[in-house]
């Protein structure tokens, strides 16, 4: 056979594998009650756990190409799930909350990553991934700041531990403070990571506050587009001062402003003002979805058991750490607006 032909078709095969480990983790996700483990999770460390004893090099090419390629054009379809209609269909109150918790997310973890000596990539993605929604937001901006896969791996891992135990602990501290439907709405939907788990931790205290929770965590996503912006902005910038340094040449802004945001922003739009129909946009949804979950058990199969004891338990604690700083800073928002 020849060379060229049998590296296309180990490239194929590695591309496949990766979408058979996404559709395996979907299947178990809906296989597993209340929602409790996203796909995403489960891609990303069974495939985490493939590679600590199966890592051949030939699957190399199309791991990078899936956790790169296939990542940024789910980011673009993820646009068509967005409305910036649904803003208002919240209310001022709950975006007034949602600043102090971003605030808190990028402002407070700018000084707490050097308590805990990380790099300004990982902490960054642990943050957006508390303030905004979890795995969609990592996913969204680790490819604008060139994060390393190691990086995704090690935010997903912080933001999954934390939402894990607030699906058990949430309802019961909403029940003991007294918390009403929306408050308590409120309260998980701006706090709580991952949209399954905003779903399973609102729902748990009751229908009305789950109905509540999911809508504001709706907003909560579309934050996704500034915060994206302003990362881009920042790589930009950053990029600019390593030419300088080296003593390239200047920077052509409009070839490093990632293209897969501007088809992201197009859809959005396009979303918000009807062009897109309500049916086409669940399936862009849908596509987007299983199509992070691809990329992500890619990262997987590029990560090792010992990655994790490399990087120790710093990630995890800082996780933790603005995690905790999120919940007491929306709760003590809530309060002092009087809606507790």
């Amino acid at each position: 056979m020849n060379p060229k032909t049998k590296d296309h078709l180990l490239f194929v095969l590695g591309v496949a594998i990766c979408f058979a480990l996404a559709a395996l983790s979907v299947l178990l996700e809906n296989l597993i009650p209340g929602g409790l483990l996203g796909a995403s999770i489960i891609a990303l460390f069974a495939g985490t756990i493939i590679n600590s004893f199966f890592h051949p090099a030939w699957i190399k090419p199309a791991l990078k190409f899936t956790s790169k390629r296939i990542l940024k054009a789910a980011i673009v379809l993820l646009g068509a799930s967005l409305s910036v209609s649904t803003i208002m269909s919240v209310g001022k109150m709950t975006f007034f909350v949602m600043i102090f918790t971003f605030a808190m997310c990028f402002g407070g973890g700018f000084f707490i990553r050097k308590l805990f000596g990380l790099n300004w990539k990982l902490s960054n993605l642990i943050s957006a991934g508390t303030g905004i929604c979890g795995g969609s937001a990592v996913a969204a901006i680790a490819p604008v700041i060139d994060a390393d896969d190691k990086d995704i791996a090690f935010a997903l891992s912080s933001t999954f531990l934390f939402d894990m135990v607030m699906i058990a602990l949430y309802p019961l501290m909403g029940k003991l403070l007294g918390m009403s439907d929306i408050a308590y709405g409120i309260w998980a939907g701006t706090s709580v990571n991952d949209t399954a788990s905003v779903v399973a931790s609102g729902y748990a205290f009751s229908e009305a506050a789950g109905d509540f929770a999911t809508m504001v965590k709706l907003t909560r996503t579309i934050a996704i587009i500034p915060t994206v912006l302003v990362f881009a902005w920042i790589g930009v910038r950053m990029k600019k001062k390593e030419m300088q340094s080296s003593g390239g040449t200047k920077v052509n802004l409009v070839k490093i402003i990632p293209w897969f945001i501007g088809g992201f922003l197009l859809l959005a739009i396009a979303n918000s003002v009807g062009f897109i129909p309500a049916a086409a946009s669940g399936v862009m949804k849908t596509a987007s979805k299983f199509l992070m979950v691809t990329a992500l058990a890619a990262i997987g199969l590029n990560t090792s058991l010992t990655d994790f004891k490399k990087a120790g338990l710093k990630p995890m604690f800082y996780g933790v750490t603005i995690d905790t700083l999120v919940t007491l800073t929306a709760l003590i928002v809530i309060w002092c607006m009087g809606l507790m």
